[in-house]
C-alpha cells in the first residue's frame, strides 16, 4: 500500500505580512495513521524540499499526540524536509492520494495544474483522494470526464465559513472553502465549529478541520480497502 501526501509550498498569508503553510496536526495525524497501517508514504510539494509550516500550528496550544510524536521522530522530520517535487512524482506508483490542510493550499495547490492532473488521474483510475480542512480547495478546478465539476452532487466538507470567521481571515483568504464547494455543486455539510466531521462519497474523502484529520485519514484507508 503506497500513499502520496501532497503539501503546500506557499508561505505568505495574503497581504498581511504574516506566514502560513501547512497545519502540523493535519500532516502528522494522517501520516501516522498511514504509517501505522503499514503504508509506504511518499511526501511531495509543488516546489519540493521543506514545506512551510504555519507557525500557529506549532504553538503549544495546538499540539496533539501526533504532533508530539512527530517532534520525537527524526526519520519523519527528514522525510518532511526532503519532499519530492510534484512534477517529478510518478503517480501511477500509488494507491491513494491525501492533502493535508493549512491556509497555504488556498494559494498554490488550489490553482496548481499538476495537482489537478494528479487528482484526475487517481480518481479516474479508481483510487481514493482525501483532503482535510483547507485542502479540499484542491478540488476547485477538478472536473469529471464530462467536464462537470468533480464535486458536483458529492457529499463534501471542508473548513467552514464560520471557522474562517473565527480565526479572523475571511477577508484575507482568496476564497472560502465552504463557498467554493457549494458553488461547484457539492452537497456540503459541516459539524459545529472545531468538531470532527468527515464525508465519504465514492472515492472522495474530506474532513472539516484539524480535529477531523485522523478521522479523514482512517476514512481514506477504509475507502481504499473497499476500492481494492
Amino acid at each position: 500500500m503506497k500513499i502520496l501526501m501532497v503539501l503546500t509550498s506557499h508561505d505568505e498569508l495574503g497581504d498581511t505580512g504574516k506566514k502560513t503553510g501547512f497545519w502540523l496536526e493535519e500532516f502528522a495525524a494522517p501520516y501516522y495513521v498511514f504509517v501505522d497501517a503499514g503504508a509506504d508514504v511518499t511526501l511531495a510539494s509543488p516546489k519540493g524540499g521543506q514545506p512551510p509550516l504555519d507557525p500557529k500550528s506549532d504553538a503549544p496550544d495546538a499540539q496533539t499526540p501526533a504532533t508530539r510524536r512527530f517532534r520525537d521522530d527524526p526519520a519523519a522530520q527528514q522525510a518532511l524536509a526532503h519532499t519530492a517535487k510534484l512534477d517529478e512524482v510518478d503517480t501511477d506508483d500509488f494507491d491513494a492520494l491525501f492533502y493535508p490542510g493549512g491556509h497555504g493550499p488556498l494559494w498554490d495547490l488550489a490553482e496548481d495544474q499538476r495537482s489537478v492532473v494528479i487528482i484526475h488521474g487517481f480518481y479516474r483510475a479508481g483510487k481514493p483522494v482525501g483532503a482535510v480542512c483547507h485542502a479540499p480547495a484542491v478540488f476547485r478546478h477538478t472536473v469529471d470526464e464530462q467536464g462537470e465539476p468533480l464535486v458536483r452532487g458529492k457529499k463534501m466538507t471542508g473548513f467552514s465559513n464560520s471557522e474562517e470567521d473565527g480565526v479572523g481571515l475571511t477577508d484575507v483568504v482568496p476564497f472560502l472553502v465552504e463557498d467554493m464547494l457549494k458553488e461547484r455543486g457539492s452537497n456540503y455539510s459541516k459539524a459545529e465549529d472545531w468538531q470532527s466531521h468527515v464525508c465519504i462519497d465514492g472515492l472522495l474523502v474530506t474532513g472539516q478541520n484539524p480535529a477531523s484529520s485522523e478521522g479523514t485519514a482512517r476514512a481514506l484507508l477504509w475507502t481504499l480497502s473497499q476500492a481494492g
